[in-house]
């Protein structure tokens, strides 16, 4: 059957043809021969996207002179079988819904064509299994922290070497002490921090920090304090020495047999046990303090020493590691001598304790990690502090600076022969109501 219009394939209708049997089956004794059609050349039908010029979008284009209608596959108007014209559509495409040869499945999705749509994202899995690797995730960074840390740490100080201790109270009780340990320092750096060359160590500062749930206690202890020296077990040699009744200056304790002898003597002196002992070097409290990115404190009033190097204008100022350090050593510039230095010293390590133990350096690692790895390296504790003791005392420091606590001088009742002597009756009554856990009273210089 043929489905051009008459005139066009350059035959004669078939009504003018002679009934010569050709294409009629075959009963005939000749094969059909090939019939010779006429080449049509298709037109390119305009682009959908871009309309011609008058006419709107979505209004279908008008039939091509000489080009026979097209029908959909399947559907000729000639009988209800296939033409054989192509329709515009891609045969044998493996996406049509009747395999090979069949039709084309027409886009299923925005923006996913040829894609049948899958089910809906299940978001509250996606959160639920995203929640789970965050956490974890924090888990192992804080217990891999914790340990790195903990691995740093030096517990050279044993507390079980103190002998005749008094009674433990309802307080924590920290002996925080600043060495003038000049260990790791190159000759550089001894000058530029005004520490001198002398070998050795000794005491530069004292105070008690006192834990409570009244309220948290920070005492000051005059390195010059007219103490008595008992008797004790020697650091190093394990050896008894008998109380002779010599009274010294409280630095001179430590600068004859160390912490223990320290501990030691703060307790005979006072009658307060001391649970934790914390000591750190001019480098490390240098360190911590340039690590932070420096301490902002407000100096009441301007002072200048040479020996400390520290040469300071009143007012709110950042004080970076080798300013920090002429802060707390300064004693000559003051009429109150090494009084006022304990004040700032106190002072001063509020407000460190107050800008380490915050939110924005604990959780910030680049924060938090170099200034663990300034501290801990010359950071020396007793053999039973964990970490969770130090930051409990660092807490414990933030909140005396917050108001929730008190600070002050040990009190001081009178001199002899150039040493502080302490008010006997007031350290009394300020040890017992650090042991029993009340609201502390007494107030020092």
């Amino acid at each position: 059957m043929n489905d051009w219009p008459a005139g066009r394939n350059g035959d004669r209708d078939e009504r003018d043809r002679p009934d010569d049997g050709y294409g009629r089956g075959s009963a005939q004794a000749r094969p059909e021969g090939a019939q010779r059609m006429r080449h049509v050349q298709r037109q390119q039908p305009p682009r959908p996207a871009v309309p011609p010029p008058g006419r709107r979008p979505g209004t279908p284009a008008p039939p091509v002179p000489g080009v026979p209608p097209q029908h959909a596959q399947g559907h000729d108007t000639y009988g209800g079988f296939d033409s054989g014209f192509n329709t515009g559509q891609v045969y044998g495409s493996p996406a049509g819904p009747a395999g090979p040869g069949g039709p084309t499945q027409p886009p299923s999705g925005p923006g996913r064509p040829g894609r049948a749509p899958g089910p809906a994202p299940d978001w509250r899995r996606r959160i639920k299994v995203g929640s789970i690797v965050l956490v974890s995730a924090l888990l192992v960074t804080t217990v891999a922290t914790y340990f790195w840390a903990d691995s740093k740490v030096r517990r050279e100080v044993d507390l079980a070497k103190v002998i005749e201790r008094p009674k433990e109270g309802d307080c924590t009780t920290y002996l925080i002490v600043g060495s003038d340990s000049r260990e790791g320092m190159s000759a550089e750096e001894k000058k530029k921090l005004h520490t001198g060359s002398a070998e050795g160590k000794r005491t530069d500062s004292m105070m008690i920090l006192a834990k409570c749930s009244s309220g948290n206690t920070m005492i000051s202890l005059p390195r010059d304090s007219d103490v008595e020296i008992p008797s004790f077990v020697g650091s190093q040699s394990g050896k008894k020495f008998a109380g002779e009744g010599r009274r010294v200056k409280l630095n001179a304790a430590y600068a004859e047999d160390g912490p223990e002898l320290l501990v030691r003597t703060v307790e005979h002196n006072t009658g307060l046990r001391i649970d934790h002992y914390a000591e750190i070097g001019f480098a490390g409290f240098a360190n911590i303090v340039d690590a932070l990115g420096g301490v902002e404190l407000d100096i009441e009033k301007a002072f200048k020493d040479e020996k400390s190097g520290a040469d300071f204008q009143a007012g709110k100022q950042t004080l970076n590691g080798e300013q920090s350090l002429a802060f707390v050593r300064t004693r000559y510039a003051f009429a109150e001598s090494d009084l006022q230095r304990t004040k700032n010293q106190q002072k001063f390590l509020s407000a460190l304790a107050s800008q380490a133990a915050t939110p924005g350096t604990v959780l910030n690692p680049f924060s938090l990690y170099p200034m663990l790895g300034a501290g801990l390296d010359t950071l020396i504790v007793d053999k039973d502090m964990g970490l969770w003791d130090m930051g409990q005392m660092f807490f414990a420091m933030k909140g005396v600076n917050g108001g929730d606590g008190v600070s002050m001088n040990m009190p001081i009742s009178g001199q002899r022969g150039g040493n502080l002597v302490w008010d006997k009756a007031k350290v009394q009554q300020l040890v017992k109501q650090i042991q029993n856990d009340e609201k502390v009273t007494v107030r020092g210089q």
